[in-house]
């Protein structure tokens, strides 16, 4: 492996092209025409279009990345996460074009992509899931058959798609009144998120946690879980904030928590990087939720708190060496690590994406901060694409010290040209029932809703106002130094020069 291309944009590929560096590969970047100039493509050894803007038209086209990687003469692929991360027909096609795909294999994806394959791998393997069905729902099932399976489910219960993510296909359902219209829309969703419109129900718990154990796996059989991430934190079921380890899970429970993953994942012959999510209840007991195929956008935390460098094992593993990380550097924590994920999104306006220029970009830097930044300024945040910025990070020695360092970075972190999280972030590290880790799956929903549209941003001038003022006073002092320079001494002895 000498050359690898990477079939994404933005941070994600940014954090690829520099871990390329360190190992000594050479990177392809691609680009579709709005990143003609973003970052990845500037930082990379070489980039190759890809055409369009839409994400079918570009970073979706299984065909197009074949081919330029071909070109460009790699030998490998990274997915990163997102667009075809999860993809196994892509999988396929790099294993087929001889190229080694850096992740799991192709039978490993389809099998654990699907949420109700996963959920029956699980359940083989020892490890409880959430009550549910463990088979789609037919597609021509009258909805007298859907309710009768419902009822023998209970309520409140979900409806998600089968081979959904982040949200999408997703619905909640509180009666059985509420089922049929439910379950037309989860499948419509699914349908136009994912092009295939399966779906299935399981059981809603009362204001569960979210934890999530990261694992790598290699071709030899062993798989070494991490600590725990924490990732309640959550609106409309996105993730916005992670932490690692979380605040409410003991030793015993962490390691109980790790060998069901392990269990999971050898179960199935996994390799490469993946994580087991869990839902945790207030008694402390979890059930198996799904797995994500691929490295995911929260894994800087778990690297903060063990040292382990994620995306470099994910070179090694898929060149086929053996796991050497001791487990117990992975599955002990050192310090505490919080994620932000800055958006590009207007908060207060019901964190409507905010695409366009940006004009002034200044991370926050120090100890114990990490910017992953897919950004620079002046640069431009399409509308093509997800719009996140950029995950900040801090480290602390324990959780205080870590979300006190998160305020600070916070205050720090300059991004003028459009609206983001960046105030929304500062009112949640500031909120009781956050610095206590009173908090679930819901508690973010039910936060915004008691705010009831109050502003985010505090009155007064902020530093969009003089950052912008700046950019003023240099564009009228540039401009009256050119009008100067036409007039100038020089330029008339010119004229006078030419005209003789």
């Amino acid at each position: 492996m000498h050359k690898i291309l990477i079939a994404n944009r933005g941070e994600i590929a940014v954090r690829v092209v520099r871990a390329s560096r360190e190992a000594g590969l050479a990177s392809v970047a691609v680009y579709s025409d709005c990143d003609r100039t973003a970052r990845h493509v500037r930082m990379a050894d070489e980039a190759w279009p890809l055409g369009g803007n839409r994400p079918a038209d570009s970073y979706l086209r299984i065909d197009q990345l074949i081919d330029v990687a071909r070109r460009a003469g790699a030998d490998a692929v990274h997915p990163g996460y997102g667009f075809l991360a999860e993809n196994a027909e892509f999988a396929a096609a790099c294993r087929q074009a001889g190229l080694t795909f850096i992740g799991p294999t192709p039978e490993a994806i389809a099998l654990m992509g699907s949420k109700t394959a996963a959920r029956e791998a699980a359940a083989a393997a020892g490890v409880a899931a959430v009550p549910g069905t463990t088979t789609p729902l037919p597609a021509d099932a009258p909805d007298s058959d859907v309710l009768t399976i419902a009822a023998s489910i209970g309520y409140p219960l979900m409806l998600k798609a089968v081979a959904g993510g982040g949200g999408k296909g997703m619905r909640t359902v509180a009666s059985p009144a509420d089922l049929p219209s439910a379950l037309r829309a989860a499948r419509s969703e699914a349908m136009s998120a994912f092009g295939d419109g399966a779906v299935y129900l399981e059981r809603r718990l009362d204001r569960p946690r979210h934890v999530e154990v990261q694992l790598l796996g290699d071709v030899h059989g062993t798989v070494v879980p991490f600590v725990e991430r924490e990732c309640s934190i959550q609106r409309r079921h996105q993730k916005v904030l992670e932490e690692s380890p979380s605040p409410v899970v003991s030793p015993e429970l962490r390691a109980s928590l790790g060998e069901a993953a392990r269990k999971v994942a050898a179960s199935v012959g996994y390799t490469n990087a993946g994580t087991i999510e869990f839902l945790l209840d207030a008694d402390g007991r979890f059930y198996f939720l799904e797995m994500n195929t691929r490295l995911q956008v929260e894994h800087p935390i778990t690297e903060a708190v063990t040292g382990v460098d994620l995306v470099q094992w994910q070179f090694r593993l898929a060149r086929g060496e053996r796991l050497t990380i001791d487990p117990q550097v992975a599955a002990v924590p050192r310090g505490h690590a919080v994620e932000c994920r800055i958006y590009a999104e207007d908060p207060d306006s019901g964190f409507l994406p905010s695409p366009g220029r940006l004009t002034r970009l200044r991370p926050p830097s120090g100890p114990g901060v990490r910017d992953d930044g897919g950004y620079d300024a002046p640069g431009e945040v399409p509308i093509h694409y997800d719009s996140l910025v950029s995950k900040l990070v801090t480290w602390g020695t324990d959780r205080p010290e870590a979300i006190a360092r998160m305020r600070r970075a916070l205050g720090e972190y300059e991004i003028v040209g459009v609206k983001t999280t960046i105030p929304f972030f500062t009112w949640l590290l500031d909120d009781e029932d956050f610095l206590a880790s009173r908090v679930d799956t819901t508690f973010l929903d039910r936060a915004l809703a008691d705010r009831n549209g109050t502003p985010f941003a505090s009155p007064g001038a902020g530093i969009e106002d003089f950052a912008a003022l700046g950019a003023a006073l240099d564009a009228y002092f540039a401009s009256r130094h050119a009008r100067c320079a036409v007039d100038s001494p020089w330029t008339r002895a010119a004229r006078a020069e030419a005209r003789r």
